[in-house]
């Protein structure tokens, strides 16, 4: 059963880098080249307004990825044109030249929020669940072994995910301990708790 929550907690992963990361960095541009770094961040915001009037709606995530390619992706050309046509604009050292480097390395991971509307555009969501977890940091440092700590980190995920999603933790937690030996490998991303009640009701 270790072994399948394992397989199930890496389907909660992908290589995506957030927008936040890149935003920070043209801010700590600005006292290289505030006009151009205003760009960047102002066609940022545009991205980040979106998000919020989405989630305000409460739209599904279908209805996300919909909008996302209608309104979110034609900022990202521009922002992808723009990066091209400036690469070269500023010393590699400079903070603006840190600031293109760094989001033309993580270009593709920056973008593929926008393919699925179960990705969210940063993690600023998931460090406020974790937050909490800071308290009790001390309680924490020893797990007994590195598994242990890869396990104690996952069911703090999927704590938090069913958090998120408005799904009972017990109930959840119950639910795929009942299921997840006899699930097939292909179909675990049923019990992720963004999936659980739809995929319980069909069962």
């Amino acid at each position: 059963m270790k072994c399948r929550l394992c397989i199930l907690f890496c389907f909660t992963y992908r290589r995506i880098c957030k927008a936040l990361h890149i935003r920070r960095k043209f801010v700590d541009a600005l006292k290289d080249d505030e006009k151009q770094a205003n760009h960047v961040l102002d066609e940022m915001q545009l991205l980040y307004v979106l998000e919020e009037n989405m989630r305000e709606k409460g739209l599904s995530w279908e209805q996300r990825t919909a909008e996302r390619k209608e309104h979110a992706t034609p900022v990202l050309e521009r922002l992808g044109q723009w990066l091209e046509e400036n690469q070269y604009s500023y010393r590699p050292q400079s903070p603006m030249g840190k600031a293109i480097t760094y989001t033309r390395s993580r270009w593709a991971g920056l973008c593929a929020y926008t393919l699925h509307g179960q990705m969210e555009i940063d993690n600023n969501l998931v460090e406020n669940a974790v937050r909490p977890l800071a308290v009790g940091r001390k309680a924490f440092l020893f797990a007994g072994s590195h598994k242990a700590a890869e396990m104690t980190a996952g069911m703090y995920s999927f704590m938090a995910s069913c958090k998120k999603n408005k799904v009972n933790e017990f109930d959840w937690l119950k639910d795929v301990f009942e299921r997840i030996q006899s699930h097939k490998q292909r179909d675990l991303y049923q019990l992720l708790p963004s999936n659980w009640e739809e995929y319980r009701i069909r069962a």
